[in-house]
């Protein structure tokens, strides 16, 4: 078959051979081709050559000259008004031959190269994709595709029939990433990849993770991840949470279906468990949680509606292990938390909280020592922001929770409950390691309450005071804590609006040069010279070792060029520098930087502009 972009290739070749009436060519011209038919048009040929009226050596290989002398001679036509135009042939013509044989009847007349309609038909025939001779393949008859299709069906029936389980749904199947679930480590120790999240349609749907893949290789792999003892960390979710009610409801159903059989036979050593989205099943399933894996240590609820307190006091009784719990963003009341709080309080270790009326309730149970072990409390602000101030009796959280390690309010509006005149200083959490109290907008955290919080805190590594303004260098000198790593001051989007201190930048470098990795002063008002005075502590510390300093923000400051590159040269493992919105530093170089090789670049960028600053 001749494609319609080719004919303007061949419209030469075809033209000189219209004075052969009835040749095989003309009537296969002259009949349009079957539709969706892709083979080429057979026209007899009768001699095995690539080009029309020759023979080539093959073919000439065991006869004689005189033969092929003659053959040649019967071949000429006994008129021939173009004695250049070959005649066909009863081999099979391709387009490729005919377009060769135009090229050889109409070259370009400057370099002898294939004249423009041969180029264009044969470029718009590639596009088409029709293939060329050389790259030609067979299709397969119709036996080989029926072969093919049995072959297939029975590899699907006998991965169904070895890696879906008995039970009444399947986590292992193909279907398992849409239901939401997160297997637990890979064979090789990696973790398990996450599983479908509400936003996701049902039709693109995730694979299956971790274990769930190598169930599916073999039976001696399926065998092997189907041992309990590697389902120790599990995320359960439905695909069709955030939509319809009825649509959501149906779909935990489901889920809950294929628990019932996955928890005995799979969750036996359970330890960790987080449930996402779940609006109406949850009591069904952490009570099959309570009867099915006492091994439980970590319990999360994300945004999880109709938690009773019948509920978590069954688990609490139920997992002599758990000891933590994540209820943020999630709708549990109060009563339910402080009664599981004081089952199993004397085990907790870690707690997470998000800010609302009722947690008030659960910080009075926290005061009133039930959890004296816990080590990490959090408490971040919900979608909805609540705009009354939380107010936190500092001495007496001491008091109640005296092995804190870590302790968080986030993005909160927090202020300390007066201690009054007669109230004796607390006696602080030795044990604290990290305090953040950050926050996007101004809130009232002093260099008094900060004193409060950490007169006894000698060693504290992380303190992330961003957004806190009422915090000054002076009051930042009084803390106790001598091996402080990270230090956190930035101020976004809030210091057009505050009187910021311009001073006492310094005293901070000097007191933690030898121990500070990461340094944040975005935002705020320090002099250049106060700058320069800050970041040339880092280039005397003591004991001639080299600073640990491998994070800087110095973003929206006044830093100057030459203190940029001092503190570079410096510290030999910078690894981010950010210097945006730096209205000292040349154009061009008001960036963050991220590794070594980025942070080379600037200093060569900023040695090469200081004379001209100058």
């Amino acid at each position: 078959m001749v494609p319609q972009g080719g004919q303007q290739g061949c419209a030469r070749y075809a033209q000189c051979l219209d004075h052969l009436d009835g040749s095989p060519l003309a009537l296969a011209r002259s009949q349009p081709p079957p539709q969706g038919h892709h083979q080429q048009t057979q026209v007899p040929h009768r001699h095995k050559h690539r080009e029309v009226g020759r023979e080539t050596p093959a073919c000439q290989e065991g006869r004689k000259p005189s033969q092929a002398l003659k053959d040649q001679e019967q071949l000429q036509p006994a008129s021939a008004s173009t004695p250049e135009a070959p005649l066909p042939c009863t081999r099979p013509l391709t387009l490729r031959k005919v377009l060769h044989h135009d090229r050889q009847l109409h070259p370009d007349p400057v370099d002898g190269s294939p004249g423009a309609h041969a180029k264009e038909g044969y470029q718009q025939t590639q596009r088409k994709g029709f293939s060329s001779p050389g790259n030609r393949r067979p299709l397969p008859s119709r036996k080989e595709q029926a072969r093919t299709r049995d072959h297939r069906s029975k590899t699907e029936n006998w991965s169904r029939k070895w890696v879906r389980p008995p039970g009444p749904g399947n986590l292992e199947g193909a279907r398992a990433g849409a239901w939401g679930w997160q297997g637990p480590n890979k064979p090789d120790g990696t973790p398990g990849q996450g599983a479908t999240t509400p936003e996701e349609s049902e039709e693109k749907r995730t694979p299956p993770s971790g274990l769930s893949w190598a169930a599916r290789v073999c039976r001696r792999w399926h065998e092997a991840a189907s041992q309990p003892a590697l389902w120790h960390t599990v995320t359960l979710s439905p695909p069709l949470a955030g939509r319809l009610a009825k649509s959501g409801a149906k779909a935990e159903k489901k889920l809950l279906a294929s628990l019932e059989w996955l928890m005995p036979s799979r969750f036996s050593q359970l330890q960790r468990l987080t449930l996402i989205h779940w609006k109406s099943q949850v009591h069904p399933v952490l009570k099959l949680v309570s009867e099915c894996c006492p091994r439980l240590t970590f319990l999360k609820l994300s945004d999880c509606h109709g938690v009773t307190p019948d509920t978590l006091v069954m688990l609490a009784k139920a997992c002599s292990q758990l000891h933590s719990l994540d209820i943020q963003h999630s709708m549990v009341e109060s009563t339910a938390v402080v009664n599981f709080l004081e089952e199993a309080g004397p085990r907790m270790r870690k707690l997470w909280l998000t800010y609302s009326s009722q947690t008030t309730a659960i910080l009075g149970a926290l005061l009133g020592s039930c959890c004296p072990r816990l080590q990490v409390l959090e408490v971040s602000t919900g979608i909805t922001r609540n705009s009354t101030p939380l107010q936190l009796p500092v001495e007496a959280l001491q008091k109640g929770c005296p092995q804190l390690q870590v302790l968080r309010l986030l993005n909160l509006m927090w202020l300390p409950k007066p201690a009054g005149r007669v109230t004796a200083p607390g006696p602080g959490f030795p044990s604290l390691e990290e305090l953040c109290l950050a926050g996007s907008t101004c809130n009232f955290v002093s260099d008094e309450a900060l004193g409060r919080l950490l007169h006894g805190s000698p060693s504290l590594r992380l303190l992330d005071l961003r957004g806190c303004a009422r915090i000054t260098p002076a009051g930042l000198c009084d803390l106790p804590c001598q091996e402080l790593q990270q230090l956190h001051l930035g101020l976004y989007g809030m210091s057009d609006r505050l009187t910021l201190a311009k001073e006492g930048s310094h005293l901070l470098t000097h007191k933690w040069r030898h121990s500070l990795r990461e340094l944040d002063l975005s935002g705020q008002g320090f002099s250049e010279k106060d700058l320069e005075q800050a970041l040339a502590a880092f280039s005397a510390t003591p004991g001639g070792s080299p600073p640990a300093l491998c994070s800087v923000n110095l973003r929206g400051t006044r830093v100057t060029p030459s203190t940029v590159s001092s503190v570079i040269s410096s510290c030999p493992g910078l690894l981010y520098l950010n210097l945006e919105s730096c209205r000292c530093l040349p154009r061009g170089l008001k960036r963050a930087y991220r590794g070594q090789e980025e942070v080379q670049w600037c200093l060569e960028q900023l040695l090469t502009s200081l004379p001209s600053s100058g």
